[in-house]
């Protein structure tokens, strides 16, 4: 081989390795959901090449800053975009220094004992030609055995969380650069091998590299267990929370039930007491006394009626919890009598609902506190609306959720929410809340169940 054919031969190669890189960063791209569309893939590998060719080792940077500049536009989340980016080069120079360290472990088995420029030339071709290849296998075998982990499920990535998930794939880079570096040195004009001056490193840098790797792989599984425990302890809470709901239920119909037995043992005395009024003649106070007990046989009526049951323990409780907070409760709600919605569901989404707006007012000064009910029913879907009075602003996080301001445990507080949310998907539906002009209001869809037959 020429000398001109060499110098061609390795233009090539650097083209090659753009490409053989770029296929793999845009495949291992496909874990997360916004890579796995045509137009970020091809917009990906083009911008990788480009940056490969044209940026030489500042590329790493130029494709992180292009993908972060463009993801919304890709609808890729710029948290998961850096991520994908630090894994896939942690993996790209972890195997780089596998398959480098195996090469010089190959040189030194098999030494090349030829003088002749040509086959010089020829020999190095070959031998870098199978490094490249040899890197490209490794590299493609780890990346998927780490896309097929981080596919089990694909947690959001949250500030916090990506810190810690980049400690480890961020120490393998900077690792391998070091390493890198102190491959060749020249000393008195004299080419240095770092292999040759230390043989043990051809044992311990893939040792460490393979290390790395795996302490990234490590930190994926154990970032999904933490979001499965948060995930459990969601499921659990919200468990918990349908229990307390029902059971606040059970209680305000035992205590509606208490107050009727109570009212019937004294009904024979009222009536014993009316009769004697009657008979001497005192209508005046006859008529007195029976408001008296029209009054207190009120609590025995729902003021406001949703034609179900419970529903109506539902609506009447937070209207009296409303009314103890002056704060106007208005209602223009009927439940859908389809039989496609469950009452309990509903009591759960009302409950949730009205109890997150009781504690907006709460902040609102008296005079200005209101909240309403509506229900709508459009065909086979059904509109559930609450507004209330708010002050301030609502941030909202990733989830699209409001972020809860209780102090304390701020994965268990505010997840009303988020059970509301469950309880819409089960339906088919969905949520939506917005803020505008000091009015909160959470509109929840629902799509009516079938009934099985």
């Amino acid at each position: 081989m020429s000398e001109a054919e060499f110098a061609l031969f390795f233009r090539l190669m650097d083209v090659g390795s753009g490409i053989l890189y770029g296929t793999c960063l845009t495949w291992f791209s496909g874990v997360f959901p916004g890579g796995r569309s045509r137009k970020a893939r091809i917009f990906l590998f083009f911008v990788y090449l480009f940056c490969w060719l044209f940026c030489g080792r500042f590329s790493f940077p130029a494709v992180l800053a292009c993908l972060l500049a463009v993801s919304p536009r890709l609808k890729m989340e710029r948290r998961q975009t850096f991520l994908l980016l630090v894994f896939y080069y942690n993996v790209r120079v972890s195997s780089g220094l596998m398959a480098e360290s195996f090469y010089a472990a190959a040189e030194k088995i098999f030494p090349f004992t030829g003088e002749q420029a040509e086959a010089v030339y020829a020999h190095t071709a070959w031998s870098v030609g199978l490094l490249l290849l040899g890197h490209g296998l490794l590299l493609a075998l780890l990346l998927y055995f780490l896309k097929r982990q981080m596919q089990k499920i694909l947690p959001e990535v949250r500030g916090r969380e990506l810190c810690y998930l980049l400690l480890i794939p961020s120490a393998g880079i900077l690792f391998g650069h070091m390493i890198a570096a102190l491959l060749f040195e020249v000393q008195d004009g004299m080419l240095l091998e770092l292999y040759e001056r230390h043989p043990a490193f051809l044992a311990l840098v893939p040792l460490l590299a393979a290390l790395f790797y795996l302490g990234t792989y490590l930190t994926v599984a154990f970032w999904q267990g933490m979001a499965r425990l948060r995930q459990e302890r969601e499921v659990c809470f919200a468990g918990i929370q349908k229990a307390q709901a029902l059971r606040e239920r059970m209680e305000e119909t035992e205590r509606f039930y208490g107050e009727l037995r109570r009212m019937r043992h004294e009904i024979r005395g009222h009536l014993t007491n009316i009769r004697g009024l009657a008979q001497k003649g005192n209508y005046g106070e006859m008529e007195g006394y029976m408001a008296r007990i029209d009054e207190s046989m009120g609590v025995l009526d729902f003021t406001l009626r949703t034609g179900n049951p419970v529903l109506d323990v539902v609506v009447n409780d937070k209207r009296r919890q409303a009314e103890a907070l002056g704060a106007d409760f208005r209602m223009d709600f009927w439940y859908p009598e389809s039989g496609g919605y469950d009452a309990f569901d509903l009591g759960i989404i009302l409950g949730n609902l009205l109890q997150n707006a009781l504690e907006a007012c709460e902040k609102v000064e008296r005079g200005k506190r209101y909240l309403s009910l509506t229900g709508r029913k459009r065909g086979s879907f059904f509109l559930v609306e609450v507004r209330n009075s708010a002050i301030g602003e609502v941030m909202f996080g990733a989830d699209g959720l409001p972020v809860t301001t209780k102090k304390g445990d701020k994965n268990i507080h505010g997840i009303g929410l988020s059970n509301v949310r469950q309880e819409a998907e089960a339906y088919m539906g969905e949520m939506e809340l917005k803020m505008e002009n000091g009015e909160f209001t959470a509109a929840v869809l629902l799509q009516e169940r079938r009934a099985q037959h």
